[in-house]
């Protein structure tokens, strides 16, 4: 649990063209937002270029990459990457890895055969690199041998891990420096995420802060209701890629999933107002500072508002001026 309120940060929407990272990037800056976001998803924009750009641009902000998938990343050459942006933007870079989304694993060859060791893999080489280590490793999915790197980050990346089911978290807990949780994290959810990544921290004997960091589908509208609905299709979107996890602690994942198995259309009518409350951030300045607060307050370190509805730009400036003033 986190005793005052959490870092916040804002999403750059995959559907924004990367030209249009420069002047987002300066404005959530400019905003008094404390972190900046990135995706890397398939077919999109590169998530470790738009993290070096949007790096180079400002000069106060952290910069997060939620996430690089595993199975394509040499650990090695990741770890480099990683390295070299801690070294030229210290402390500011907030690097993920996570599993990668099956279906995208599998169109482009690259499916582990155990994802969950994949990842650990890549964290182990990651992690030993950036300590400035020599690593020799054969495992299935990182083979190194004799390497160090010739220049280890001055300020250890914390490295993150995006997961969302038990065993995964307990990895994390084990592996990472922090985790990162997808959109659809209720309160109920962070708390017990929070349990499986202690669960993996006991196992390794850890007792070095683990930053968790939550993605939250916002939407800011004086009429409560109409925030909800407009976060009715966003949210149904994301739970079609599989979130019983992250609804287990609601007792909704059952409901959810019949709802997902009718398609997107049944979903998206499904979904009661009451679920759209607990799994967003939707409504007036003070319930969108509410729902902040109390995924603070059930282990988030730090909150990141992804836009929803509307322009995102407007929608990141409107969270700086009518909600920001109100969690500060």
């Amino acid at each position: 649990m986190t005793d005052r309120s959490p870092d916040l940060g804002v999403m750059f929407p995959r559907e924004l063209p990367p030209e249009r990272l420069t002047s987002f990037a300066r404005a959530v800056e400019s905003q008094g937002f404390d972190e900046l976001w990135l995706v890397e998803d398939l077919g999109w924009a590169g998530g470790l270029t738009s993290a070096a750009h949007a790096l180079a641009i400002t000069s106060r902000i952290r910069v997060g990459l939620g996430i690089v998938p595993a199975p394509v990343r040499n650990p090695a050459f990741l770890a480099m990457e990683v390295a070299t942006m801690s070294r030229l933007h210290p402390g500011r870079f907030l690097p993920g890895v996570g599993h990668g989304v099956g279906h995208w694993m599998e169109q482009v060859g690259a499916m582990p055969d155990s994802q969950l060791e994949a990842l650990e893999s890549v964290l182990l080489v990651v992690r030993l690199l950036g300590a400035g280590q020599d690593v020799t490793i054969d495992r299935p999915s990182a083979q190194v041998r004799d390497l160090r790197l010739q220049f280890p980050p001055q300020w250890l990346a914390l490295v993150a891990a995006g997961v969302r089911g038990p065993r995964s978290l307990e990895l994390s807990g084990r592996a990472a420096d922090g985790t990162i949780l997808a959109e659809g994290a209720s309160p109920a959810y962070v708390a017990w995420a929070r349990e499986q990544i202690e669960k993996g921290r006991a196992l390794e004997g850890r007792h070095d802060d683990h930053r968790v960091t939550v993605f939250v589908l916002h939407a800011l509208d004086d009429d409560p209701d109409a925030a909800v609905e407009a976060l009715r299709a966003p949210l149904a979107g994301s739970l079609m890629g599989g979130a019983g996890a992250q609804l287990g602690p609601l007792g909704i994942a059952d409901e959810v999933g019949s709802l997902r198995e009718q398609g997107f259309d049944a979903l998206a009518a499904g979904l009661r107002p009451e679920w759209i409350r607990a799994l967003t951030a939707a409504g007036d300045p003070d319930l969108c500072a509410q729902a902040v607060r109390a995924l603070g307050e059930a282990g988030a370190d730090s909150v990141v508002i992804v836009p929803a509805v509307g322009e995102p730009e407007t929608a990141a400036n409107a969270f700086a001026e009518r909600v920001l003033p109100l969690l500060r």
